[in-house]
């Protein structure tokens, strides 16, 4: 079933070479294929295709044994496949004195037949010595060989027997699946029926298996207990070997065939997940006196036990077990007396000091070698942090969270790092609590040398944990203004002081996020500057690099800052590209292109992105180009160009995003304003829908305020002004004093008062008239000093005054400008 391709290969390999093995673990298909490849095959052997069946030899069986068995089935019709002379061949086992590889020779020597040798693994040395023997004297004949490893006869060509496609996993598990239980049908619960075919590996044996418990269990069902498939998978069919009635037995069989130092390999290899390169294996699997891991991997990957894939971009093999490989060894490690601790020691050790080695390469020209080293051993890493953590190991958790700590900020894996910081954060001490102690200078990284930890340096560590895990927060936790958070970010900001070396390198540098969080500008302003000082003096180029692109997204956006963005981003962007980062190229180039897109050059910020957004996709980080992409988007409606940023939006919604990504809730907010700007006014409704089911109202007051500021913007553009400002009232009611949401959007409040200016000038009438011109001269007294207004804002603007004009009269306008003018926030608000 789903093999057609497989059984044309054969009959062409055994058209070229006149011995084929076809090599898998048990339970693959193997001997179902050879029967069915050579049935296909039988007309090219005038003289008959035969199955010797092996099965039943005794694991010490000698050449003898093998041709005994192979002179029973060419003379058994039972066992016949195709061909005839029987009759000859039972006089020639009769004759006395002849040794049987010489009367099998005999007979075979004057024909064209084909010999199918089934289940040569537990019989591979007398397998291979009558195959290489018929081979030499009979130059008719062709073999077709199953088994688990090679026969290593000269001019063997092996065919692997994969695991089934995905596809064909899925026909076999509905057709067998019926056969037991009729009506039954994989499109019921095709979530269950794929996690059956592919946690049991595609393997034809476990899945009919499985199959058969379907008259007891659901497909669920099934799937929910196969982390016990041993005590499952049992009951297949009374005809078949007793060996192939139980999926324990399947491995069984191939365990018995092991020497005590290839066990030993083969159960350590199960600490792994997603497995190892040879190194690895070395480190973690090597018993003193034992033969070379090397030489051991390659018997148990001849043995079908272990899968070898060659590692991407050439970093040599990568070795891994099926499932069903890795639980069976699992248990059996389990079983070694005291061999399961010892081994996942040092599976955690060497994986602790890959991420800490790795972690410094992640800033400069080797940034790309390293990622794609987290990014293969991730799940290794993973598990060694879930190891750690259950073993309360906190020197070995402290190590690896701050080593995985900017790996998961390049590539927004924000859950990740909340997760594995939280978990840390449980361990230790909560060093943001009142009392809380001041932070001493500290100069020493937790990465700079292995556990365990002391001092000062200990204290710190502690401290990053509770960093990362505010920088991790996203839409989806508690609220800023929540007591507990409060109280966090207070510690913060008491803890730490600027110009202290931790605070200008992460995670230390993090406690600006507390400082924002605060909303304390003045002291923002003075953390950004002293961290670009610090970081100059004591010449750390990477985090001069990194404030001083921070300090230029900042002052992008707070024109009345005394400083220069462009100039912080050019420098930075200088210092990174000497080093060769391409992430903090792409993070400078992209705070130049918002400088610029502030001063209204749009043209020159659309090519600083797409210039970012190469050095992001030759980095691989993916997360970092959707966000680029999303502001080159943005940056090409205020140009005019709506068609390619219309185009860019679609396809970024369109793709899927596993791990999440906060900018995609921006890009469906952009999306709505090309469609509102272009009339198709229920397909921004529907983003915005959308865009309020995947975003939790009440997390973040600025995206509240963005959000029901938007909705208000959309409504005045399909006529709706009442519910515009009913959407308005929405929006200033936690954004307007929100002490995040005008630290990020200091301008939000103001220009949700030019919204409700133009809702009320639209409305019409006196009352309306004289509340748009209010509401315009508090848009314009509340706007931040030197604020660039985007195009909506600045046609909105001159709508609103040429209607309010025109109702009330120049002086009357002017008077009533004026009186907004002199309104506070609240009175302004009053009036929506």
């Amino acid at each position: 079933m789903g093999r057609e391709g497989d059984i044309r290969a054969i009959g062409e390999e055994l058209g070229r070479a006149r011995l084929v093995t076809l090599l898998g673990p048990g339970g693959a298909g193997k001997t179902r294929l050879s029967l069915e490849a050579a049935e296909h095959a039988a007309g090219a052997w005038p003289d008959g295709v035969w199955l010797v069946e092996l099965a039943s030899i005794d694991g010490h069986g000698d050449p003898e044994d093998v041709a005994e068995a192979a002179l029973a089935a060419l003379g058994a019709r039972e066992t016949k496949l195709r061909g005839g002379a029987a009759e000859e061949l039972r006089a020639l086992t009769d004759r006395a004195g002849d040794q049987p590889l010489d009367r099998l020779a005999d007979y075979c020597a004057r024909r064209r037949l084909l010999l199918v040798l089934d289940n040569c693994e537990h019989v591979i040395g007398a397998a291979a010595e009558i195959a290489e023997e018929l081979l030499a004297r009979c130059p008719g004949i062709r073999i077709l060989a199953t088994s688990r490893e090679p026969l290593g006869v000269p001019g063997e060509f092996l065919r692997p027997v994969e695991p089934l496609p995905d596809p064909v996993a899925l026909r076999l598990l509905g057709e067998r699946g019926a056969a037991a239980r009729p009506g039954f049908r994989t499109e019921d619960d095709p979530a269950a029926a794929a996690e059956i075919c592919r946690r049991l590996d595609g393997l034809p044996l476990a899945i009919e298996l499985a199959a058969a418990r379907l008259r007891l269990l659901t497909p669920r069902q099934i799937a929910d207990r196969l982390d016990d498939r041993f005590r499952l998978l049992t009951g297949g069919a009374r005809t078949v070997l007793p060996r192939q009635q139980t999926l324990r037995a399947v491995v069984d069989w191939s365990w018995d065939l092991l020497d005590a130092f290839e066990r030993a390999v083969l159960r350590r290899l199960s600490v792994f997940s997603g497995g190892c390169d040879l190194s690895a294996a070395e480190a973690v699997c090597a018993d003193p006196g034992a033969p070379d891991v090397l030489d051991l991997l390659g018997s148990l990957v001849d043995k079908s036990l272990v899968v070898a894939t060659p590692g991407q971009g050439g970093t040599g093999m990568r070795y891994g077990l099926l499932e069903t490989v890795a639980e069976y060894a699992a248990e059996r490690l389990a079983e070694a007396d005291g061999d399961r601790g010892a081994t996942e020691h040092r599976h955690l050790t060497y994986y602790r000091e890959l991420a800490r080695t790795t972690d410094p390469l992640l800033r400069g020209r080797r940034q790309r070698e390293a990622t794609r080293r987290f990014a293969t051993e991730y799940e290794n890493l993973r598990s060694a942090l879930r190891r750690a953590i259950a073993a309360r190991d906190t020197g070995e958790v402290l190590c690896l969270v701050h080593s995985l700590a900017w790996y998961w900020s390049m590539h927004e894996l924000r859950t990740e790092s909340r997760h594995w910081a939280e978990a840390a954060a449980a361990l230790g001490p909560d060093p943001f609590r009142a009392p809380v102690v001041p932070a001493q200078p500290v100069y020493a990284q937790v990465v700079d040398a292995p556990p365990p930890y002391s001092g000062e340096l200990l204290a710190e560590a502690w401290r990053g944990i509770r960093l990362i895990r505010l920088a991790s927060r996203n839409q989806t936790d508690e609220g800023w203004e929540a007591p507990g958070v409060r109280e966090e970010v207070a510690g913060i900001v008491a803890a730490y002081r600027p110009g202290l070396p931790q605070t200008c390198r992460n995670p230390g540098g993090l406690w600006v996020y507390a400082v924002i969080v605060n909303g304390d500008t003045a002291l923002l302003q003075h953390v950004l500057d002293t961290s670009v000082d610090t970081a100059r003096e004591l010449d750390y180029r990477w985090e001069l690099a990194g404030t001083l692109q921070v300090r230029a997204n900042w002052l992008a956006n707070r024109a009345a800052w005394s400083g220069d963005a462009e100039r912080d981003a050019d420098e930075s962007h200088a210092i990174f590209e000497s080093l060769g980062d391409d992430w903090g190229c792409a993070e400078a180039l992209s705070a130049r292109a918002e400088s610029r897109e502030k001063r209204g050059d749009y043209a020159a910020a659309a090519e600083d992105f797409r210039a970012a957004i190469e050095h992001a996709e030759r980095l691989g980080a993916r997360s970092q180009v959707t966000v680029l992409r999303v502001r080159m988007a943005g940056t090409l409606v205020e140009s005019g160009e709506l068609a390619e940023a219309e185009s860019i939006l679609g396809e970024l919604l369109e793709t899927p995003h596993p791990y999440g990504n906060e900018a995609l809730p921006v890009a469906r907010m952009f999306l709505a304003g090309v469609y509102g700007r272009t009339g198709r006014i229920p397909e921004a409704r529907r983003q915005l829908k959308v865009m309020r089911e995947e975003f939790a109202l009440g997390a973040f007051a600025v995206f509240d305020g963005f959000l029901f500021g938007m909705m208000a913007w959309l409504e005045n553009q399909a006529g709706a002004y009442e519910d515009a400002l009913a959407h308005l009232r929405k929006a200033m009611l936690g954004s307007a004093r929100d002490p995040l949401a005008l630290m990020v959007a200091p301008q939000m409040p103001a220009v949700n008062l030019l919204t409700a200016a133009l809702s009320h000038a639209r409305l019409g009438g006196g009352e309306h008239a004289y509340a748009a011109a209010r509401l315009l001269g508090a848009y314009r007294a509340q706007l931040p000093a030197q604020h660039f207004p985007v195009s909506t804002e600045r046609e909105d603007s001159a709508r609103a005054e040429e209607l309010t004009r025109a109702a009330l009269g120049g002086a009357a306008y002017a008077a009533a400008y004026a009186e907004g003018g002199g309104l506070t926030l609240e009175e302004a608000t009053a009036l929506i």
